[in-house]
């Protein structure tokens, strides 16, 4: 997913949101997912208007624009929904550090274990609270926002338990050794 992406489809979930509207619903539902700043996300909007991809459909006093997509937006988003292949990134910071977990006293690969069960309880707890705060609806954002939260939970949970498996095993590897056993 792309920021581009992502603002062009709120813009038509939201026919006729302001840029503030548009960031406030970013904030509690894609942020989740794609965090970005709002220097980033009212820059897009900008650049999403030079491309001829949003217009602004009312300017308000103040100055605030409402945004609405154009025939060429929705179909640069269809292109990228439908026609072009998700980018799942292998690349996993915490994993990277597990391989090299044996470098380091046991006690300290257990704690950073300990460590990263604990953010990722953490996070699940935050998308739990999430999820009870949110009005869900039957309507588009409400049904795939559920989707993309029950993903976010499931995906969470998975690591914690993991991290929470592998420190077990550092754990009995040690006691292992201890014990005379193999390395």
């Amino acid at each position: 997913m792309s920021l581009r992406h992502a603002m062009l489809g709120l813009i038509a979930e939201m026919d006729g949101a302001s840029g503030y509207d548009l960031l406030r619903v970013f904030e509690i539902s894609l942020g989740n997912v794609w965090p970005a700043r709002q220097s980033q996300l009212y820059g897009e909007l900008g650049k999403l208007t030079a491309a001829g991809l949003i217009e602004v459909a009312e300017e308000g006093p103040r100055g605030r624009k409402e945004y609405r997509i154009t025939e060429d937006g929705r179909a640069e988003l269809h292109r990228w929904i439908v026609d072009e292949p998700a980018k799942a990134s292998r690349r996993d910071d915490a994993l990277l550090r597990v391989f090299f977990l044996g470098l380091v006293d046991p006690e300290d690969a257990q704690r950073y274990m300990r460590r990263n069960s604990a953010g990722l309880n953490g996070y699940l707890e935050e998308l739990l609270a999430l999820e009870d705060r949110v009005e869900w609806d039957h309507d588009n954002l409400s049904v795939y926002g559920r989707l993309v939260i029950e993903y976010g939970k499931r995906f969470a949970a998975m690591r914690r338990d993991w991290f929470d498996w592998a420190a077990e095993e550092i754990r009995a590897l040690e006691e292992s050794k201890a014990a005379g056993g193999r390395e």
